[in-house]
Formats: C-alpha cells, sequence, structure tokens
C-alpha cells in the first residue's frame, strides 16, 4: 500500500487536555478511489490536508454519500477495535441504498490497521476515551444531473475524543418531536448516510435552545411510534422487561444496540424489539412503571436517560441512572478497554 509521507507532523493535544468530540485529527488519513470501469483502485495513507472539489461535484449537490463510526482503544501490544466487521456491513449496506458500488472489505481492513500503526502514539488513554475512526464515501464526479456519480472517493479519519455528551455518563435529557419528521419506511432512515443527519438538524437545534441534549424521533406517518434519539437507538426498561423499537426500515440497525440485545438476552433479561408509542411510554412513567431509559451508540455508548418532555409534560424513570443501564455500560467499555475478556469475538487486534 503506497505511503505519502508529510513534510510536517502535528501537535498532539497535551495528556488531560479536553478532548471534546471531533476536535482533533491525526496527522495521517486513508483513501481509495472509486472509477466506473476500473473499480475501487489507489488504496494509499497519505496525509490529512485540506482538498480541493470542484462546486459543481456531485456530493454538494446531491448528498450521495454513507460514512460509520467505530471506535479503537490503545493495548500493550496493539490497538483494539470493536466490531469493526459489523461497521463494513453495514457501510456496504448503505452504499448501495445510495446507489454507490460495494467496497472491497479486505482492503479498507488492510489499510485501517496500517493507519492505526502509524497513529498509535494518538490515541488517547485516560479512562472514558477513545480513537474515533470516521470511515466515508462520497461522490467526486462534477455534474449537475440527479444520477448516480461514476466516481468516488473513500477515505478514513481518526479523533482522539473524550465523552461524546459534555457530562459523560450523567443522565440526559430528551424532547420528543411531534412536528418534524426525519425518515419514512422506505426511505434512507436504516442507511448511515449524509442527508439523514442534516434532516435531524432543526429538531435537535429547537431541543437544545429549550435545553435538551438530543430530539426523540417519532414515526413520520402517525407521529405516534417511538424510532431513536438524533445520535441514539432507544432502550426503555417497563416494569422489568427491557422494550427497543422494531428496526421498521427507517432506523438505524445500531451496532451498539445490537450488542446490548445479545447481552441482555445471554443474561436471562425479557427483551422485546417491537413498535412502542410513546403515549405507552408517558402511561408507564406515570404509573411508576418506567424503570429505566437509555440509549446506545458509538459514540455514547450507552447514554442514560433523566427526563423525556412530550407536550409540554416531563416525564421521569424511576431510576435516572438504572441497574441495566449501568451495567450494559460497563460490560461493552469493558470488553473495549481490556478489563472484560472479549468471550463474543467483538475485538479485533491490529498489532
Amino acid at each position: 500500500m503506497q505511503f505519502i509521507e508529510r513534510a510536517e507532523l502535528k501537535k498532539k493535544p497535551e495528556r488531560g487536555t479536553e478532548l471534546g468530540f471531533g476536535r482533533y485529527f491525526t496527522d495521517y488519513m486513508f483513501t481509495m478511489r472509486y472509477t466506473r470501469g476500473q473499480g475501487w483502485h489507489d488504496a494509499r495513507i497519505e496525509p490529512n490536508v485540506p482538498q480541493s472539489f470542484d462546486l459543481a461535484t456531485g456530493i454538494f449537490h446531491y448528498a450521495q454519500g454513507v460514512f460509520e463510526g467505530i471506535k479503537a482503544f490503545r493495548r500493550e501490544h496493539g490497538v483494539a477495535v470493536f466490531r469493526p466487521d459489523e461497521n463494513w456491513a453495514r457501510m456496504n449496506r448503505s452504499a448501495d441504498r445510495m446507489c454507490i458500488p460495494a467496497f472491497p472489505t479486505d482492503v479498507v481492513e488492510e489499510g485501517l490497521g496500517e493507519l492505526l500503526r502509524i497513529e498509535r502514539d494518538w490515541i488517547p488513554t485516560e479512562a472514558g476515551t477513545a480513537l474515533y475512526i470516521r470511515p466515508v464515501i462520497v461522490s467526486t464526479h462534477p455534474m449537475l444531473g440527479v444520477h448516480a456519480s461514476p466516481e468516488y472517493l473513500f477515505f478514513i479519519l481518526l479523533s482522539p475524543v473524550g465523552s461524546y455528551y459534555a457530562h459523560g455518563f450523567a443522565p440526559t435529557k430528551l424532547l420528543v418531536e411531534d412536528v418534524y419528521a426525519r425518515a419514512v419506511p422506505g426511505g434512507t432512515g436504516e442507511a448511515k448516510c449524509l442527508g439523514n443527519y442534516a434532516a435531524s438538524m432543526k429538531a435537535g437545534a429547537l431541543a437544545e435552545a429549550q435545553g435538551f441534549d438530543q430530539t426523540l424521533w417519532l414515526d413520520a406517518t402517525e407521529k405516534k411510534y417511538v424510532e431513536e434519539v438524533g445520535s441514539m437507538n432507544i432502550f426503555f426498561v417497563i416494569d422489568g422487561e427491557v422494550i427497543t423499537p422494531a428496526l421498521v426500515g427507517s432506523i438505524l440497525p445500531g451496532i451498539t444496540r445490537k450488542s446490548c440485545l445479545q447481552i441482555l438476552r445471554e443474561r436471562g433479561y425479557r427483551v422485546s424489539e417491537r413498535r412502542i408509542s410513546i403515549e405507552e411510554v408517558a402511561q408507564a412513567a406515570r404509573e411508576g412503571q418506567l424503570d429505566e431509559m437509555f440509549g446506545t451508540g458509538t459514540a455514547a455508548v450507552v447514554s442514560p436517560v433523566g427526563l423525556f418532555r412530550y407536550r409540554g409534560v416531563d416525564y421521569t424513570p424511576k431510576n435516572a441512572t438504572g441497574e441495566i443501564t449501568t451495567k450494559l455500560y460497563r460490560e461493552i467499555t469493558g470488553v473495549q478497554c481490556g478489563s472484560i475478556p472479549d468471550t463474543r469475538g467483538w475485538i479485533k487486534l491490529y498489532e
């Protein structure tokens, strides 16, 4: 694989620096290009520097692009990455939905491994930190016409990060959105594509202006059934049963969601994946049966929810940070960091 060296390396954040999320980026990135008739080619490690694009490039006009989020953790004898195979599979499913050619996962795996070996010293080691991996595919052909691009750029950025939320593992506050819609069955909600996140920003900004951390989205058709949070899947513990919305085509199939469901079932909890109305959740809170509520995602891992507001009324679970929430957070972060043995084959170690 070709390696292009930087003329000068960046200054790394000092130990103890408040990293935030996605504020710092490493010296190098992995890139690979696609050309119709040639396929994916020119995989390389090159300096992470600003790029130049023609303003007619399709990504600026039609948002034909997908991305992923993965976390890596420094180990004594390598770099541990949490479930990357799941990310590559989901990214190729997203690419198919956005009419982007499938990429060769073996080439990407090799590129990521080399990139992590080069950038190992960028990986923070303080509790609650990680190296965030952001793979992206964007259309790069200059054209003004609603057609799939004949050219694409695949790139991977690395960013040392702290907690996704500034308050860390403290409970979040959610505002139920019953005006705007994020996605519909048959649309792109189950794909991790660029437009989904742009569509969520208006409601997210309104929620933040009222002091909430995130938006809790309802289905677009009836504004009745809970779907997901802006950057997380959502779980409810009602009268001892763990419930998460079923994947109906408008919800992102989260990898942390999948991991939590597996742990819960292994531990013998009653678990349901089904449609659940916001009224059912509110009623459970009123009757004191909403034991816990939490979100799951790569960035936040497992995040307790301490309050949600629906139609002007605030509801709270019995436990702002409950037992199940805490157990899931500790087990997943323990496996990621190596303090808990990986008995499920979730960790890929790049040495």
